[in-house]
């Protein structure tokens, strides 16, 4: 087999997309124009900003394409270690990817619903507003049930990252524990949303960034080492 250098420079390239994409569609956009306790004031400034709320929504769309590019390209790089459970990071992946794919449409109403006329629509204006806040919500916790797969991907991906010899097992680790933490974040918004809701809880999503982008980084920089890859391909 030819070792997959091209592939893991691929997936670093796809991974740099999502992470910058994902800040934006949530830092730039979303944390700019969105207050879910003032529908009226979140509907006045998405029609004000609607670009950047059309571009922050391409930049998430395609985030899913990236997604599933990263995930049959890390199938490619790490099936040599453990075929079955690269493939089983492989479905996870995509199955989160599907889901995220889903939630975009959430993101999108609030566009249609905003530009519907309440005379034909059957709406009043308030009410459009007050569903634009819910999809946007909606929207979030479609986003945090994708996370419970990610979060498994992460734990197999990290694992065999860890055990493959030609990639850093200190950033294994990193995403090893960047799947728990996914895993309990997610569990947490859905069983106790009190304590999700508290100021200290977003520190938990800090080890995923570095993780994810110490692989991303990797990826790109270095790729893979690929005499290691051979033996771990010959091995297989």
């Amino acid at each position: 087999m030819t070792p997959p250098v091209r592939t893991a420079r691929l997936a670093g390239l796809a991974y740099l997309y999502i992470i910058v994409a994902g800040l934006f569609a949530e830092i730039g956009v979303r944390g700019q124009l969105v207050d879910y306790n003032d529908p009226a004031g979140t509907a006045a400034n998405i029609l004000g900003a609607e670009m950047l709320y059309r571009i922050g929504f391409v930049a998430e769309l395609l985030m899913t394409g990236a997604d599933i590019l990263v995930a049959l390209c890390l199938y490619r790089i790490l099936l040599v270690v453990d075929r079955h459970l690269s493939l089983a990071g492989l479905v996870f992946r995509l199955i989160s990817a599907a889901i995220a794919g889903t939630k975009a449409l959430f993101f999108l109403m609030p566009l249609i619903l905003l530009n519907m006329d309440p005379e034909t629509g059957g709406f009043a204006a308030g009410e459009l507003e007050r569903l634009s806040v819910l999809s946007l919500m909606l929207h979030g916790q479609a986003y945090n049930i994708s996370l419970v797969f990610f979060g498994f991907d992460c734990l197999i991906i990290g694992w065999l990252i860890w055990k493959s010899g030609f990639l850093p097992r200190l950033i294994g680790t990193g995403i090893v524990v960047a799947g728990l933490c996914y895993l309990v974040t997610s569990l947490m918004i859905f069983l106790t949303p009190a304590l999700a809701a508290s100021d200290w809880f977003m520190i938990l999503f800090l080890p995923c960034l570095v993780a994810e982008a110490a692989l991303t980084l990797w990826l790109l920089v270095r790729g893979i080492n690929v005499e290691a890859w051979k033996k771990a391909a010959g091995a297989a």
